[in-house]
């Protein structure tokens, strides 16, 4: 898989430098969109188009994290099928959104469980009902409240959750023995995030899911994140969280402050950038406007 994925990473194998120009050029855009890439041990990552899927391959069968869109996961399950044939033990959903279980009817009749946290198949049924798509869907038989966890191959697979963040049904999955800790749409790293009070999110809790992780693993674990500016960095450190969390703190402080000074909603989105925070447009209007409508909703 490691050398198929350096390939395909690459998008020009030896071969193609065999072809002339025009039809290497040909050849290149017939090359995957998609993205595998190993991380540790049996555990590796997939990209395409939506949150970041994980997934774990091991002698008694596949684990994935997420799915994203139809077509993207049919394109792993293809590719996981060509290094060996093997069951889909569980397919885990971090959260509800499109963008990470759009994929899941790709998986109909091939994963043997879904599993997520019981707030997600609430919200997963219930925007699906609304857009009249549940027969489009493949939802959750496996939720918990706290906490779930499987023994599967080498790997100790656990999901937590620690409370209200970007919806109210987001969890971390934790595969121990890799420490490879996936935590879905709890951390856009160095971008605006979405914060999705129709599903009962909540910033302020957001900052205890964060203090609450920072706590449950530690400097050695590998976090993978729903989503980055930049593609390249969607794995990070412990330290990534605490810029989310301090990204957070701030957000929050900084709406509060132009509450207090008698800025009107309007004025207050209009905004480009939190002070303190250096990436770009941190000051996004959908993180502004979720900020004003939690402190002003009390």
């Amino acid at each position: 898989m490691q050398r198929r994925s350096f390939l395909r990473n690459t998008g020009l194998t030896a071969g193609l430098f065999a072809l002339t120009p025009k039809d290497m050029f040909a050849a290149f855009l017939q090359q995957p969109a998609y993205k595998i890439k190993m991380l540790r041990g049996e555990v590796g990552i997939f990209t395409e188009r939506g949150g970041t899927i994980g997934f774990y391959q091991s002698a008694d069968g596949y684990v994935v994290v997420d799915s994203q869109f139809p077509d993207p996961a049919k394109h792993l399950i293809d590719e996981l099928k060509k290094q060996k044939e093997m069951p889909f033990k569980f397919l885990i959903n971090t959260h509800h959104h499109g963008d990470h279980t759009g994929g899941n009817i790709s998986f109909k009749d091939i994963a043997e469980h879904v599993v997520g946290h019981e707030n997600c198949l609430a919200n997963y049924r219930r925007v699906s009902e609304q857009a009249k798509s549940t027969d489009k869907q493949l939802f959750q038989d496996i939720t918990f409240d706290k906490s779930w966890k499987q023994k599967i191959g080498k790997e100790k697979i656990r999901a937590y959750y620690f409370g209200a963040g970007h919806t109210n049904g987001d969890a971390i999955i934790h595969f121990e023995n890799a420490n490879i800790a996936h935590t879905g749409d709890l951390l856009f790293n160095q971008i605006s995030p979405f914060i999705d009070r129709s599903a009962g999110a909540n910033i302020q809790s957001w900052v205890q899911v964060m203090q609450k992780a920072q706590k449950t693993f530690d400097k050695d674990t590998l976090f993978v994140f729903g989503h980055a500016a930049d593609p390249e960095k969607i794995t990070g450190s412990l330290s990534d969280l605490a810029a989310f969390e301090d990204y957070l703190k701030r957000l929050l402080d900084f709406v509060d402050s132009q509450i207090k000074a008698g800025k009107s909603k309007d004025e207050i989105i209009k905004a480009k950038e939190i002070p303190g925070i250096s990436w770009k447009n941190s000051g996004a209007e959908r993180s502004l406007t979720a900020a004003y409508d939690e402190l002003t909703s009390k």
